[in-house]
């Protein structure tokens, strides 16, 4: 359940019972394996509720005699364990999110296989999330993941490097770069930050075209980043920054520790630098505080930045966060619902005109999938499942999943671009 973070800890999971013996499937049918493992997602409310859920399916099936063990692991548990063990006791055990090698162990006879640095990967095998942290240090009013996950904690760069090599040997072409805070990638194993570093060595991997960076923080964020894309091709001209919001007095409430002026600088900073880099952000509407004009003020912002993707979430009370014990959750739901709509129908907007802009380009485009009548692709400057797709009619010819193709665009809409394989690239 959850997060890509969440499920680079399944796949690991997963790799270390198949090198103990264990047959592991990922998402099979309840009725497939007499034991299930549940890995939760504890960070907002809807996560909670879905994990419950599954949690109490699982029973259901167990109570059936359809399935004879279920262990529950991860964020929910990490936080609510005690509460999970009184209201559901059916569970032979709750785990948290440091607990991987007790599981193993339980499940594995006491063994602890050596493939800590190996992965099962349950996308498609041409990409892979490639965790680089955990947890985090920032003190953002709205996250509990420092109280779920704890302290940011870097993945020392020789074991990183032993993953990648493994991932890009089993078919990975991409790798997603991603942890909660990316920009802080070595402060505390080296007291600096250590990304460029770590991607200079990505970037020697035998098999990986393509290196993508997910959730940079903005405050100090190292512009040797956007030098690197310039010199270095297999780094995607694409960076994740989440905002969350531009108004001085929000951002305040919110603790990230940034004015709207810096943030409008850097990223004037990042686009004067590299024109053609396409900027992914996030943000949050109805944070304690949020005044109808400091609304606005985000609204003209999204207008006036154009960003090339985002995405936006409705504020979410949640316990265990700073702003849980120190604000008022004042801004209605409808209220936060309809500012969400609108700052999208902004971006809709946008997304259509840059797309259009896009006709008669040629592309390399990385095949993900066929799907309907179409095979589904992705440019350097889209995530998968997050970002816009480019469709490329079944019919035309061929293909293969995994590889690249250079693609003309010859139409598109707001959210999806359709294209023709060429050989003029």
């Amino acid at each position: 359940m959850g997060c890509s973070k969440n499920l680079v800890d399944s796949e690991r999971l997963m790799r270390q019972l198949h090198v103990a013996g264990i047959e592991v499937m990922h998402d099979a049918r309840l009725d497939e394996a007499p034991t299930v493992i549940v890995n939760t997602c504890g960070f907002i409310h809807q996560a909670r509720e879905e994990s419950v859920n599954m949690i109490l399916q699982c029973v259901n099936a167990k109570n059936r005699g359809v399935i004879e063990n279920l262990f529950v692991m991860g964020c929910l548990s990490e936080v609510y364990q005690k509460e999970l063990e009184k209201e559901i006791p059916e569970v032979n055990r709750y785990f948290g999110v440091r607990s991987m090698e007790e599981i193993i162990r339980l499940l594995a006879d006491d063994r602890l296989p050596d493939a800590r640095n190996e992965r099962t990967v349950t996308t498609p095998r041409h990409y892979a999330y490639l965790k680089i942290a955990e947890g985090c240090d920032r003190t953002c009013a709205f996250c509990s993941i420092p109280h779920i996950r704890g302290a940011h904690l870097s993945v020392p760069p020789e074991d990183l490097m032993e993953e990648a090599r493994f991932l890009a040997a089993n078919g990975t072409k991409e790798l997603l770069v991603i942890s909660q805070d990316i920009t802080s990638y070595g402060t505390d194993l080296y007291r600096r930050q250590m990304l460029p570093e770590l991607l200079k060595r990505l970037c020697t991997v035998d098999g990986v075209e393509w290196v993508r960076l997910h959730y940079a923080y903005p405050l100090h964020f190292p512009m040797e980043l956007v030098e690197m894309m310039q010199n270095e091709r297999k780094i995607c001209r694409y960076i994740d920054l989440p905002i969350q919001h531009i108004a001085d007095r929000v951002l305040k409430n919110m603790r990230r520790n940034i004015t709207g002026a810096e943030i409008a600088r850097l990223i004037d900073d990042i686009r004067n630098k590299m024109p053609d880099i396409a900027l992914r952000t996030t943000l949050i509407t109805g944070h304690p505080g949020e005044t109808d004009r400091d609304f606005e003020q985000l609204a003209r912002f999204v207008e006036q930045t154009r960003f090339d993707r985002l995405g936006v979430f409705t504020y979410s009370h949640e316990e265990n966060t700073y702003a849980a014990k120190h604000y008022r959750d004042g801004v209605p739901e409808k209220v936060k619902r309809e500012r969400a709509a609108r700052i999208m129908e902004i971006q809709k907007n946008i997304s259509e005109e840059l797309n259009l802009l896009k006709k008669g380009k040629i592309w390399k485009t990385i095949i993900d999938r066929a799907e309907g009548d179409y095979w589904v692709g992705r440019t350097e400057y889209d995530s998968p499942d997050v970002d816009m797709e480019v469709l490329v009619p079944l019919k035309d010819r061929p293909l293969q999943i995994g590889r690249f193709y250079p693609v003309r665009i010859t139409d598109a809409t707001e959210y999806d671009l359709y294209g023709q394989i060429t050989d003029d690239f």
